[in-house]
């Protein structure tokens, strides 16, 4: 079988999409290594690898001056003349997008939907950003043989949202990294405990921080509950950054909210096992990845209701409303108080995390393939 993947993420971006597209190629090149692989990028990869090329593999990039100056005019519609030589069985768009005019090709196309947000939130949003994306969304839904959607929710929404066909929509979970499923060692845990100053107990949030993931209401429920536990955050900043600053500032916190920016992927597991619980109060997610992460570390979790999260968090995790601080606090003094319930918590969620190892997402994703050939 011969797959090819839009791999733009999988090269320049190491956030969210970007680990989704470089899991995939991993998984499906590693696993399925007899098959043959084109990478397509709109540009070239840098020499600060966020991956390397696996041997069965080759990127594809533009060959012209034209294309080279406007790559996104050659991920959009440009590189079609290539998935036509190349001949892929199976052309798989990892972050919503086909190129425009793949219908009229012989190639199989696959997309994978990962959220909605910009339609259900459009507030958080630019005009601009929105119209752009609703457009590619709706092309890719018409236009894809099948559609991937990382949680049944994500599904749900893009039948809601962009008029899907419920009949081709395969829900495939995504996994996460296997770094979060290997225990770090003793000696490990003291140089990252050491690397950051580390309190001995502490709670933690990792993801963009931007408004839709809530900050505000962990900060909120911290005042409330009156918890000598700091609150670490880890993630890229934002505008949302100096709102939420203020308000600790308000709530006098300032001691008790650390803050950590560029922090490596590879240290992430260490921290995740270091800390006491994971507070995950997003207003909305396609999948909720930091969510799985945590679990696979034996980390409790404390996390929103709705959305996908339930999918995510199955019965390991606690749920309560995103904006109900109250709430939230009684939560988190339920977690502190009882030994017992964070102990089930633990194991709940092992067991939940082994619902979304490399084998299943892989076989699911052959699946899909298969089903078009």
């Amino acid at each position: 079988m011969i797959l090819a993947f839009d791999a733009k993420r999988a090269f320049h971006n190491n956030r969210g999409l970007g680990n989704y597209s470089r899991d995939i190629i991993r998984l499906m090149t590693g696993r399925f290594a007899d098959n043959r692989y084109f990478l397509f990028s709109p540009i070239k990869p840098s020499g600060e690898k966020l991956f390397d090329v696996p041997h069965n593999a080759e990127a594809i990039v533009p060959q012209n001056t034209f294309y080279r100056m406007f790559p996104g005019v050659w991920r959009s519609s440009g590189c079609l003349s290539l998935i036509n030589g190349l001949k892929p069985d199976i052309y798989h768009g990892l972050s919503q997008e086909l190129p425009y005019g793949i219908h009229n090709t012989k190639v199989g196309t696959v997309v994978t939907m990962h959220d909605a947000i910009f339609m259900r939130f459009p507030e958080l949003y630019p005009a601009v950003y929105r119209k752009i994306f609703e457009q590619k969304n709706k092309y890719s839904v018409k236009a894809a043989d099948r559609i991937i959607a990382i949680s049944q929710q994500t599904g749900n929404d893009f039948v809601e949202f962009f008029g899907a066909d419920p009949a081709k929509i395969d829900v495939v979970y995504q996994g996460c990294s296997n770094i979060f499923r290997q225990k770090p060692t003793e000696e490990e845990m003291k140089n990252i405990r050491e690397k950051y100053n580390f309190p001995h107990d502490f709670m933690l949030d990792v993801g963009a921080i931007e408004k839709r993931k809530n900050l505000e209401t962990v900060i909120r429920a911290m005042h409330i509950a009156k918890l000598n536990i700091p609150l670490v955050v880890i993630g890229n900043k934002s505008d949302y950054l100096i709102e939420v600053k203020q308000l600790i500032a308000d709530l006098k916190l300032n001691d008790q909210v650390i803050f950590l920016h560029g922090v490596p992927t590879k240290d992430l597991p260490t921290i995740y096992t270091l800390s006491s619980v994971f507070v995950y109060p997003s207003r909305y997610e396609g999948f909720g990845i930091p969510i799985l992460e945590a679990l696979c570390t034996g980390t409790p979790v404390l996390t929103s209701n709705g959305s996908c999260f339930r999918e995510t968090g199955g019965d390991a995790a606690l749920y309560v409303d995103y904006d109900n601080a109250e709430e939230m606090a009684h939560a988190l003094g339920k977690i502190f108080g009882n030994t017992e319930l964070r102990q089930s918590m633990v194991q709940k969620g092992f067991a939940h995390a082994d619902l979304f190892t490399d084998e299943k997402v892989a076989e699911n994703l052959m699946a899909v393939y298969r089903s078009i050939i």
